[in-house]
């Protein structure tokens, strides 16, 4: 091959880690070498563990090496890349990781394969087929193919995509809008930002596709704002899909239009609740409305409005191109398609991991995870964000469906996961959800904003032994009022991690 390409990741993760590095000394060490190379720069695969992954293409597939540092790439020059290596960190064909290999991936299977922004790149691979069916269906009809594919939200609620849709198509009004909330807040997650950045045009396609489900000329996607590279990936994805005609006035040369825009956050862990994220949107501080009426009647300038996160519109765009049944296939129960779980924490292999519903935690941390990073045993693993359950190991063994976590006290939430070894303290753990909540509050209800603050409180009386069979009574008490009282799920679910600490490790409490 007198012409080698080389992809080197430039997702926000890979980057951190040193692949612009890596990519700069990749082109300097050819150009010195008089080495024509064309330099991709691809999304990330979501093995964080092997970051930077660098790979070139061959005749015979991708070769992967890694995870590189700027300083190997001499090395790996002299050792014959990009053409046959024998370096120590070649790992060989990218189809032979297992780890890689043994997923499932519908919503990532474009993730480290394509050049993020490229249109190319994205029809050669199955993208814009979806939106093509899309437009010779009816709004109806497309409504219907969501709701049989099974799809759930993927953002924590779980509410049937295709329900909520329907409400919006029934919803009379001149003017209905498509929302994606991109505001991914909790600690241990990262998908929405990795498919956004490795992947942007699917999202893009897929919103389109539910402007059309419902009659929506207009959308937004509301972007965390600790997401500066993401910002960057999809203000230049939003131009070249327009200027393809993907997004305008005239969608892929139809009369159907969709505009898009792209707003960024407001900081607050809170705008990642719709009814806060709407606010926010407007313009105005970032706080819970009362409920009904649902976004879905009156929503973003009091229009009805489709509410989804990111995996659940990039989803659509599969769903549309496969068909429902092609989607439905996979997963368990009430729980279709695949499960996107995001390993974090105190573990030997993180990243993200896209498999049908129904695997198990202990399959998940150590099977993909490969167990701690410390090389300690596992104690506990949080699932579902800084609002979710932490789980003991009996509990490692539930599938990892909506309905079999919510029988054990816990939820999936996005997806996150986040695994602690045997020096983790549970009571610190508690009082940390406790004073999360006490931060990120938006302070509309007394029993988010005061009830929070009393429970740091509580339990720091709890850990000093200060009257502690009385305090954890209060503590309940306190449980209770913020999960029967509390405006929105920042107050409602504060109490899941607090309990599940004090029910599985009692020791920690001074029990």
């Amino acid at each position: 091959m007198s012409r080698f390409r080389i992809f080197v990741p430039a997702d926000t993760t890979a980057c951190a880690l040193g692949a612009d590095e890596v990519a700069a000394a990749i082109v300097a060490a050819a150009r010195g070498r008089h080495i024509e190379i064309e330099l991709v720069r691809s999304g990330s695969r979501g093995a964080f563990w092997l970051e930077p992954l660098v790979e070139v293409e061959t005749d015979t597939g991708r070769m992967a090496f890694g995870p590189v540092e700027a300083r190997d790439v001499p090395g790996l020059f002299v050792s014959g890349f990009p053409g046959d290596s024998s370096h120590v960190l070649a790992i060989g064909p990218v189809n032979g990781i297992d780890w890689l290999a043994s997923q499932q991936r519908l919503t990532f299977s474009r993730a480290g394969w394509t050049d993020p922004l490229s249109l190319d790149d994205y029809r050669s691979t199955g993208g814009l087929r979806g939106l093509e069916r899309a437009l010779t269906m009816t709004a109806q009809a497309i409504v219907d193919e969501v709701k049989e594919s099974g799809l759930r939200g993927r953002g924590g609620a779980a509410f049937p995509t295709g329900i909520k849709w329907q409400t919006v198509l029934d919803a009379p009004a001149e003017q209905k809008y498509i929302v994606c909330n991109a505001d991914e807040g909790d600690s241990g997650t990262f998908a929405d930002r990795l498919l956004m950045e490795a992947d942007p045009f699917q999202l893009i396609e897929g919103m389109a596709i539910a402007g059309l489900a419902v009659g929506a000329t207009e959308g937004f996607i509301y972007l965390r704002s600790e997401y500066p590279r993401c910002k960057a990936v999809l203000e230049q994805a939003i131009l070249r899909a327009q200027k393809a005609g993907v997004l305008g006035e005239a969608i892929l040369g139809s009369d159907r239009s969709f505009r898009l825009e792209l707003r960024i956050g407001a900081g607050a862990y809170i705008c990642g609740e719709e009814t806060s994220l709407l606010d926010s949107l407007e313009g105005k501080r970032g706080m819970i409305r009362f409920k009904p009426p649902l976004p879905a009647i009156k929503g973003l300038m009091g229009q009805p409005t489709v509410m989804n996160n990111v995996l659940s519109l990039a989803a659509v765009s599969t769903i549309l191109a496969l068909g429902a049944a092609h989607y439905r296939d996979f997963g368990s129960g009430r729980s279709r398609g695949t499960l996107t779980v995001q390993l974090a924490g105190n573990i030997r292999r993180g990243g993200l991991v896209e498999i049908p519903f129904g695997a198990t935690l202990r399959d998940l941390v150590e099977g993909y995870g490969g167990g701690t990073a410390s090389g300690r045993p596992v104690r506990a693993i949080q699932v579902g964000g800084p609002l979710g359950a932490y789980l003991p190991e009996a509990d490692w063994d539930v599938a990892l469906d909506y309905e079999a976590l919510a029988a054990v006290g816990a939820m999936l939430g996005h997806g996150g996961i986040v695994v602690f070894d045997d020096t983790v303290d549970m009571a610190q753990q508690a009082r940390f959800a406790m004073e999360f909540c006490a931060v990120e509050s938006c302070g509309k209800c007394t029993p988010c904003r005061v009830g929070s603050v009393r429970g740091v409180e509580v339990i720091d009386r709890i850990i000093a032994g200060d009257n502690r069979e009385f305090n954890l009574q209060v503590l309940d008490d306190l449980c209770d009022t913020m999960d029967k009282g509390s405006l929105c799920a920042m107050g409602g679910l504060t109490p899941m991690p607090v309990r599940s600490a004090i029910r599985h490790f009692q020791n920690d409490f001074g029990g």
